[in-house]
């Protein structure tokens, strides 16, 4: 049986969780440790869960990341789990700079087939580490906000928090 180390961390788009297996960080979901659980279960299976203060040194680095080192996540270790497709794709993200955006085509081109749009963006959506797979980064060709497992409120704040997008200012 696998042993996850698992921890809640407040951020400013909402509460995190955050696990890792041996040192090497597996899942980031948004609203705590309850999402959590169901992903490891569903994913991993049975699992053992210890809660530790900062599994694989990830919660300091988001920290650092949210007051403003936007490069603090770049090498963080990763372990996928999805399909051969799916960790394509989210390698992919990874190469996305913070402060820039991708469209979901040239995501797809970048995996050598721009008909994949459709494709990538399932991909995108089952993304487990959110925020260090920058899943954020990709919006339609149009420039829009679109899709986000955590809620369009939470992409344009990643983004606006990177640069990537002006603040809407109220009249």
């Amino acid at each position: 049986m696998r042993t996850l180390e698992v921890a809640a961390l407040e951020s400013p788009i909402g509460p995190l969780g955050v696990a890792a297996e041996d040192g090497v960080l597996v899942a980031v979901t948004f609203e705590g440790l309850a999402p959590l659980r169901a992903w490891g279960t569903r994913v991993l299976g049975p699992s053992t869960w210890a809660e530790a203060p900062d599994p694989a040194g990830v919660c300091t680095l988001l920290r650092r990341f949210f007051d403003g080192e936007l490069d603090a996540l770049t090498a963080v270790p990763v372990r996928l789990h999805g399909t051969a497709f799916q960790r394509r794709t989210w390698e992919a993200l990874r190469r996305i700079p913070s402060g820039a955006t991708w469209s979901y085509r040239r995501l797809a081109e970048e995996l050598g087939d721009q008909r994949a749009t459709r494709a990538v963006g399932a991909a995108n959506g089952q993304n487990p580490i959110p925020v260090v797979i920058p899943c954020h980064r990709v919006i339609g060709s149009d420039g829009s906000l679109t899709g986000c497992g955590g809620g369009l409120e939470r992409k344009r704040g990643l983004l606006q928090h990177e640069g990537a997008l002006q603040p809407v200012l109220p009249l």
